[in-house]
């Protein structure tokens, strides 16, 4: 009997996952524990090993497809072994794969993650919200349609949040199923259909006297009277400029992850209102610091950077300011008691990625040191584990280690905000005495920049908060 190969829930909040490449082709012998597959979830790439041996009989799921825990993905067995079902069709969910999982919880939380989706899928599917968070219908079975094959969360999620009704949304993916391009396809074509003006008589004033405004360039010798006639000239419409494609040229395919930040950017940016502020803080103390503290910090097994003094004050901030560590929900602003706060760590040319150090709050200097320092070397070395990128509360991007002064970073959803950290340069300023004297001097300066939702904080909070960390950094003690 052929073996099935179910995609793993790879992290007790990670839903689904994206199967980035498959190490053996069908037909390819494969031994047991033998590296089979590599899933991406949430930029975090995991290699998944062949629960036994033979031969690679089929693949059921692509490369490049996003499917569900607890989904058949392949199929090992003995050369000429019948697959059940042929193997065709949409892929099983975890209720008929569950004799084969080995891990009882892996299947219980499978069929826990089934559930919880069956709301949201089927409210997008019918355009009616559910009944309540635990509402299942009789028929079709959770995650399913009978019309449109597997529906997975993240589709039903972005329908909702759009009001897509996804019986009018063509799907490009195995099987004609609706992927997540695919949605946010129909929803640019729809806002483009819904911007087209709507020519109307110019001379028409609306009745609460606001100015007419013409939709058309109209010459006439003066306003028709009822039954006459105008002559009316259009606006030659713009035409779409014509790309022409190069005959010389290097296409680069997107890899798994930039088609994950892209999608991540271009959801936050439709999400949130972006707002940024910007202020600039005299490091002098912090240096001395960072001098006087740095080979005591190597001793008890942390590098101290300049990164560590950022996170610090940025918790500090967070717990002074608790709107800022908060998310948008249609119930309500929620406000997270823990601080989570992830750092951005450049990957070079295979992007970017945020761990997330849990519970900062709880972390003094020379902890945030330990955690950042062995974040950012796990997050190069590929090392890291789906959990440890999930469930931030707010994030901090050094881009100052390039060279930029100042950003605009985009929000990490479903956060607040982000903190945007440039680089530091020994700049002239003026500096007040006690006695109310000027003197110019030269500082070690840094620019902060706060990008914030503005649907949570207004510019009064959102400043305050980078007035306390800027506060902190420059009193550091």
């Amino acid at each position: 009997m052929p073996t099935k190969i179910i995609m793993p829930q790879l992290g007790e909040s990670v839903v689904e996952g994206t199967i980035s490449k498959w190490f053996k082709n069908e037909g390819d012998a494969v031994e047991e524990m033998e590296s089979l597959l590599e899933v991406n979830t949430d930029k975090v790439d995991s290699e998944i090993p062949s629960p036994a041996g033979g031969t690679l009989l089929k693949i059921v799921v692509p490369e490049g497809e996003t499917v569900n825990a607890g989904t058949i993905i392949a199929w090992v067995g003995q050369p000429g072994e019948e697959i059940p079902g042929g193997g065709d069709g949409p892929a099983e969910q975890v209720e008929e794969a569950a004799p084969e999982v080995s891990d009882p919880g892996a299947a219980k939380s499978a069929e826990a993650i089934s559930e919880t989706v069956t709301s949201p899928v089927q409210s997008a599917l019918t355009g009616q919200p559910p009944d309540g968070p635990t509402a299942r219908p009789a028929a079709p079975a959770a995650g399913r349609s009978r019309e449109m094959g597997f529906i997975s969360p993240i589709v039903a999620r972005l329908a909702q949040e759009h009001d897509v009704d996804l019986t009018q949304v063509p799907g490009t993916g195995e099987g004609g199923r609706i992927t997540k391009k695919d949605v946010l396809a129909y929803v640019e074509q729809r806002s483009s259909e819904q911007a087209q003006p709507v020519s109307a008589d110019p001379w028409d004033t609306p009745a609460d006297g606001d100015l007419f405004r013409p939709t058309e360039m109209v010459f006439a010798k003066g306003r028709p009277e009822a039954g006459g006639r105008s002559e009316t000239v259009q606006e030659p419409k713009p035409q779409a400029a014509q790309v022409e494609t190069p005959a010389q040229g290097q296409v680069i395919p997107h890899s798994s992850m930039r088609r994950r930040i892209a999608e991540h950017m271009v959801v936050s940016k439709r999400t949130s209102p972006h707002v940024t502020t910007v202020m600039e803080a005299n490091l002098q103390r912090v240096i001395a610091h960072y001098n006087a503290n740095k080979e005591a910090f190597r001793r008890d097994g942390a590098r101290l950077t300049y990164t560590s003094y950022f996170v610090a004050a940025a918790v500090q901030a967070l717990r002074d300011f608790p709107l800022v560590n908060s998310s948008w929900t249609d119930e309500g602003v929620l406000v997270h008691p823990r601080v989570n706060l992830g750092v951005a760590v450049s990957l070079g040319d295979d992007g970017l990625i945020v761990p997330v150090i849990k519970g900062a709050e709880t972390l003094s200097l020379l902890g945030l040191s330990r955690a950042v320092a062995d974040l950012a070397a796990r997050a190069r070395g590929r090392k890291l584990n789906p959990d440890e990128v999930r469930d931030g509360t707010f994030s901090i991007t050094n881009h100052g280690i390039s060279g930029s002064l100042f950003a605009t970073p985009v929000i990490n959803q479903p956060q607040c905000g982000i903190l945007g950290v440039g680089a530091i340069q020994k700049r002239v300023v003026v500096i007040e005495d006690p006695a109310g004297g000027d003197t110019i001097a030269i500082r070690p300066m840094v620019y902060l920049s706060l990008t914030f939702d503005h649907r949570i904080l207004d510019g009064a909070m959102a400043d305050g908060f980078l007035a306390r960390v800027v506060e902190l950094l420059e009193n550091w003690q």
